[in-house]
């Protein structure tokens, strides 16, 4: 069952556009905070968006490219602005297709099911970036990028699986062998100042994103990463 995320803040015209597309077998999610739609997007992970352009806070087209800084998930801008320009920048900014309000119901179907079938056809590949996020630091699993605050740094493969290492397990001790064993393999044969040194990397380079003195270091216990940056 494909998952579509409604992003419309007309309640009424959510419930109906909602109610019609569960008929049809798809299931369908909302937002809940206007102001941070690029988190409910990861957090109901949908298969495709429909979007409108007038919403509180940002507009469509804010919101498409900040979703695209995550995920190639199909878009499909819903609105009631029919000019061309409108249309011409709903694509430039990262949508799949445009329809005008007022519209049919079998049009929005038939939109929907001609992009699914594209998008997610036998011969097409996925378009889900695996993204993880921790009140408002974002991990992007496939390409070692790290980023908190529209600040994105890239890692080296060991920074990247030590911090998400830690940060699966924040505000608890992870301990040095555990982190070893999760970096090497092997925890016999490598140097005692390995991991040291990877955590004085991976501390600058939160830093470069503004957050700093994260990473603790527990003497005879290992490390603990500690939620300073959501304060």
């Amino acid at each position: 069952m494909y998952k579509i995320m409604i992003i419309e803040d007309d309640k009424k015209l959510q419930e109906l556009v909602s109610s019609h597309l569960e008929k049809y077998g798809y299931q369908t999610c909302t937002v809940e905070d206007f102001s941070n739609i690029k988190k409910e997007f990861i957090k109901n992970s949908p298969n495709l968006v429909l979007m409108d352009i007038n919403l509180p806070y940002y507009d469509g087209f804010y919101w498409c490219r900040d979703i695209r800084t995550v995920s190639k998930v199909p878009i499909i801008f819903i609105s009631a602005r029919g000019s061309d320009m409108d249309q011409v920048m709903a694509i430039e900014n990262g949508g799949d297709d445009y329809i005008t309000k007022p519209f049919s119901y079998d049009l929005l179907i038939v939109k929907i099911k001609g992009v699914i079938r594209r998008v997610y056809g036998e011969y097409s590949e996925s378009t889900h970036a695996e993204v993880f996020e921790v009140d408002g630091l974002y991990m992007h699993i496939h390409q070692n990028i790290i980023e908190y605050n529209n600040k994105r740094v890239e890692l080296s493969s060991k920074e990247f699986l030590l911090l998400y290492s830690l940060l699966k397990n924040v505000d608890q001790i992870v301990s040095r062998e555990e982190l070893l064993e999760i970096l090497w393999n092997d925890i016999d044969f490598v140097d005692d100042n390995t991991l040291s040194v990877n955590i004085t990397r991976l501390r600058k380079r939160l830093e470069e994103i503004g957050i700093a003195d994260a990473i603790e270091t527990k003497r005879g216990q290992g490390y603990r990463l500690v939620n300073n940056w959501s304060m």
